[in-house]
């Protein structure tokens, strides 16, 4: 059994679709398969855009993009499904479904702000509509595809916007659903990105969360691979955008792929890795726009390199924390970093001295609270506009020149930061925010192209 997940960009238009559906096609022969979907490309940012004005008073700004947004998700359906019976039925649907984001609209109005649980109502709609042209799409070729409303599978709290899986719940859901549909052998056919807690309330996993929910549906079904399905070749030595002779990784381990996806490589999302380790299930990264690429796969093992890839990270918060009552008392570190777990903000790199405690954090949505909460602790400062370059290889830490080589290529870029990870597998630098793309430069070309 497969799980394949497809972009925004793999579903963008109707050709997008249909080249989804020639993928899955040539994988039949190869067993049963999941679909999970984005939202067509954009949709996401124009429903948060849409919520936004409308609860800011700008309503008729509001409705034209709900216009916009049906009239694309319209003009799709009839290029896949050329006036069949069931395109006349699946317009309906949508209609309805935009009416209904319309009358949410007036409301935001009215009250004049936004919830959580209504920001996450707004933006599931993308997904929820795409999964049901995908599905619509594979049946008009004549393919068995059934779709899964997500929120019958994707069970999670209630923290809204960012909601955590109920991992138990999942693979009940799973073997009661998917399972049966798979053993009759049709193709599921689901939107990522959304879930539900109890009380089938919509929930959301957070930006970039298909990839998520693909991995946890894959370790849930015990898939014999996780596919995600994106508009590049693979996970790459950088970002193609930044560095465009970035290389093509063909096999990398989990703890390497996990590390470049914390750190900014936006072709997988962060949390896709522990699902599949924890199942030991590969996943693999293909290009849906050439899917006979030789694509990556990540896996437990691979070639054991000092530097495997670089990737950057901008606009993230430094928080520094100085105090002289840190110096050798026990707990202190436990009662800072406590505040960052009660306002719901994770850290990404700490370093520390014996009167200090420096850590970068990229999410500030709670930064004025988590400042108020750490200066009873003792002096802090903060710089907004800082940024990460990360050192990606498992044997960065085997007595290679790795460490200084990356250094080295810096040249008189300022750090201000470095930390080693402690599986020796990262090592990260912070620097000035607009120092990144430069950083990511000199370093791709210190540790890739000299080799050439």
């Amino acid at each position: 059994m497969i799980v394949a997940k497809f972009g925004g960009t793999s579903v963008a238009d109707a050709a997008a679709i249909a080249n989804v559906v020639d993928v899955i096609a040539g994988k039949q022969a190869s067993g049963p398969v999941v679909v999970v979907v984005s939202a067509l490309g954009g949709t996401t940012n124009v429903l948060l855009d849409l919520a936004h004005k409308a609860a800011g008073g700008e309503l008729l700004s509001a409705l034209q993009l709900v216009e916009q947004l049906r009239d694309r998700h319209l003009r799709e359906v009839r290029a896949l499904l050329d006036g069949s019976t069931e395109a006349a039925d699946l317009a309906l649907e949508i209609g309805a479904s935009f009416e209904e984001l319309a009358h949410l609209a007036e409301a935001f109005r009215t009250l004049g702000y936004l919830t959580p649980r209504s920001l996450d109502t707004v933006a599931a709609l993308g997904e929820l509509l795409s999964s049901q042209i995908v599905a619509a799409a594979f049946r008009h070729r004549g393919y068995p595809a059934v779709w899964v409303d997500a929120r019958d599978v994707m069970k999670t709290n209630d923290f809204f916007t960012r909601a955590e899986p109920d991992v138990e719940a999942i693979a009940l859901a799973s073997q009661q659903l998917l399972l049966p549909l798979l053993q009759q052998g049709k193709i599921p056919v689901m939107g990522g990105f959304v879930g539900a807690a109890p009380g089938r309330v919509t929930t959301t996993l957070g930006r970039g969360g298909s990839d998520y929910s693909a991995s946890l549906i894959g370790a849930a079904i015990e898939a014999t691979a996780i596919e995600i399905w994106t508009d590049v070749d693979g996970m790459l030595t950088a970002d193609p955008r930044v560095i465009p002779g970035a290389r093509l990784i063909e096999r990398i381990s989990f703890d390497e792929a996990a590390e470049l996806a914390a750190f900014g490589a936006k072709v997988l999302h962060p949390a896709t890795i522990a699902p599949a380790v924890q199942r030991g299930i590969p996943v693999f990264v293909f290009n849906s726009r050439k899917p006979d690429g030789k694509g990556t796969m990540i896996a437990f093992d691979a070639p054991r390199l000092a530097v495997r890839a670089i990737a950057g990270k901008r606009s993230t918060t430094l928080v520094k924390l100085r105090s002289s009552r840190m110096l050798l008392a026990p707990g202190f570190l436990r009662r800072v970093f406590e505040v960052f777990e009660t306002h719901r903000t994770s850290v990404d790199v700490v370093t520390t001295s014996e009167v200090s405690v420096s850590v970068t954090l990229d999410d500030a949505t709670n930064l004025g609270a988590i400042l108020q909460d750490l200066a009873a602790f003792g002096d802090v400062a903060v710089e907004r506009r800082s940024g990460i370059v990360a050192i990606v290889g498992a044997g960065i830490a085997d007595g290679s020149r790795a460490i200084a080589d990356a250094l080295i290529a810096l040249g008189p870029i300022p750090v201000y930061m470095a930390s080693l990870s402690a599986t020796g597998i990262n090592f990260t630098l912070v620097i000035d925010d607009e120092q990144v793309v430069p950083a990511m430069q000199r370093l791709h070309a210190a540790f890739f192209e000299q080799a050439s």
